[in-house]
């Protein structure tokens, strides 16, 4: 219980090895804490105390020169890897709205407007460099789920694929990536789909990806024989949620095509082991306002929008596949 207690202490150590940049400087190469705190420029025997406790968390080994070394479990810790969700998690904004947790118990409204005056979205849109911190976290988070997905999906029957809320655009270039018949719809805000534009020309899927600046609120494009939505419906509340789906309704019309919301799943009673996921459904409560669902609410939500599930498709990542037709 008291190592529960005190958890926070292991997230902010990573934190800071991430914001050092240890696993990067130690994929190069052993290090003594003294050339290591040279080159971050850091304290030698305080970094040497931050190693000790990644050495107890499996981060870092140490050989018996006293150089220490990146593990197979702390290159995590790239940038490229889950380097930028450490940074999301320990940065200030993420730190304070948790702070006030009780806030979002009490009366069930978002902590982060209680503590920034407004909702996440229009918070980021003017601070662009915790926007940049969070859609980094959101990238490196999506890419395994993307592997995952395409390949627990056969999208090889579809012409045209469309990410609705689709961010840098990370999901939709892996299935074009996987299936070179396909093209691709990329969905966001204007300001977001710019940075999706630039990721889809870097991986020069730009001739088969078209991208739509607009917002899922007001409308969605027609003519997908595919739909899906990743980590959108579980950050909004009502009435939002329902008009998300209702856009996305009107969208397919009669062609029959599936919506693919791709969530966590809850379970009816949890145990230990749902512990992320119970966890993640209190980030939705005190940051976007949303929640985390079962499978009867997500089928409930569903049918009230014209939707019938049809089968949730299980990933080796935290998230599920949930199919559902239009009726």
């Amino acid at each position: 219980m008291a190592r529960l207690i005190r958890g926070y202490r292991q997230s902010r150590c990573l934190g800071v090895a991430v914001e050092l940049e240890l696993a990067e400087r130690l994929a190069a190469g052993p290090r003594t804490a003294l050339e290591l705190a040279a080159e971050v420029g850091a304290q030698a025997s305080s970094l040497r105390r931050l190693l000790r406790a990644l050495i107890a968390m499996g981060v870092v080994a140490e050989d018996e020169s006293g150089r220490y070394s990146i593990t197979t479990f702390g290159e995590e810790l790239r940038q490229d890897r889950l380097g930028p969700t450490a940074r999301f998690f320990n940065a200030d904004h993420t730190w304070q709205t948790w702070l006030r947790l009780d806030h979002s118990i009490k009366t069930g409204e978002r902590a982060f407007d209680h503590v920034y005056g407004m909702r996440n979205w229009d918070w980021y849109a003017t601070h662009l460099g915790e926007a940049a911190i969070f859609d980094a976290a959101m990238s490196s988070l999506t890419w395994p789920v993307s592997v995952a997905v395409a390949e627990a999906y056969d999208f090889s029957g579809c012409q045209v694929v469309a990410d609705i809320g689709g961010g840098d655009g990370t999901l939709l270039i892996e299935i074009l990536r996987r299936y070179p018949s396909v093209r691709g719809v990329l969905v966001d805000l204007p300001n977001v789909i710019e940075r999706g534009r630039r990721k889809v020309a870097a991986a020069g899927l730009l001739d088969r990806c078209q991208t739509v600046g607009g917002s899922f609120l007001e409308a969605v494009p027609a003519g997908a024989d595919v739909y899906m939505m990743k980590w959108i419906i579980h950050d909004w509340e009502e009435p939002a949620v329902s008009t998300i789906l209702a856009r996305c309704r009107a969208a397919v019309g009669d062609s029959g095509a599936p919506l693919l919301l791709i969530e966590r799943v809850l379970r009816e009673k949890v145990g230990p082991e749902d512990l992320d996921d119970v966890l993640a459904d209190l980030d939705m409560l005190t940051v976007a306002g949303g929640q985390e669902r079962t499978e009867a609410e997500y089928t409930a939500l569903l049918k009230r929008a014209g939707f019938k599930l049809e089968r949730i498709i299980p990933t080796p990542t935290p998230v599920k596949i949930l199919e559902s037709l239009p009726v």
